[in-house]
Order: C-alpha cells, then sequence, then structure tokens
C-alpha cells in the first residue's frame, strides 16, 4: 500500500487549503485513516481521523475549521482547512490503518502566512 499526499502549499491567515491523500496498490482494504501534522522542533501530532463508518475525530485546535472526509471508492482521504492560522503551518501526513499496519504518505508542506 502507498499513500499519496498532495494539496499543500502557501496560505495566508483566513484562507483555505485542501490536502487528499489516495491510497494504492491491490487487495487490501482500509481501515481507519487521518491526518497528522508536525510543525519545526515539534511532535507529530494528531490532526483528524476518520473511521471506516465516516465517524470523525478532531484536534481541540483544529474543531470548527478543518474537515475530514474519505471516499472509499477512490481510496481517499480529505482534510478541508478552512480560516487557516500561522500555527498551522507543518508537513502534513496522512495514514491509513490496513489489516492493522500503519501506511504513511510521504507528507505535505503547509504554510501559513500572517
Amino acid at each position: 500500500v502507498q499513500l499519496q499526499a498532495s494539496g499543500g502549499g502557501l496560505a495566508q491567515a483566513g484562507g483555505s487549503l485542501r490536502l487528499s491523500c489516495i491510497a494504492s496498490g491491490s487487495g487490501f482494504r482500509i481501515n481507519n485513516m487521518g491526518w497528522y501534522r508536525q510543525a519545526p522542533g515539534k511532535q507529530r501530532e494528531l490532526v483528524a481521523a476518520i473511521t471506516t463508518g465516516s465517524s470523525t475525530n478532531y484536534a481541540d485546535s483544529v474543531k470548527g475549521r478543518f474537515t475530514i472526509s474519505r471516499d472509499n471508492a477512490k481510496n481517499t482521504v480529505y482534510l478541508q482547512m478552512n480560516n487557516l492560522k500561522p500555527e498551522d503551518t507543518a508537513v502534513y501526513y496522512c495514514r491509513a490503518v490496513v489489516g492493522g499496519n500503519d501506511y504513511w504518505g510521504q507528507g505535505t508542506l503547509v504554510t501559513v502566512s500572517s
């Protein structure tokens, strides 16, 4: 299973970005999916997660601003980020759980200017 994240870039504070992560391979079924981020000098942290049944979980810092969703037919998870803040600046990683194993995307950089 390979994960390919895209959609990062530069945004102004108050702006929006949409991240996408597609899982490729064959013969697999994805369980939970999620987005994590790692800012310079900080540990990687959970941003949002979504189950196969589309139950969601968010970090307190992004609640009300970010929305995670998934398209099971396309093996894709999305992260809609609105009202971005400079503190959202980080490398964002997607994660997928397949058969009890963790898979990670390569990361996409999000930079928010004030």
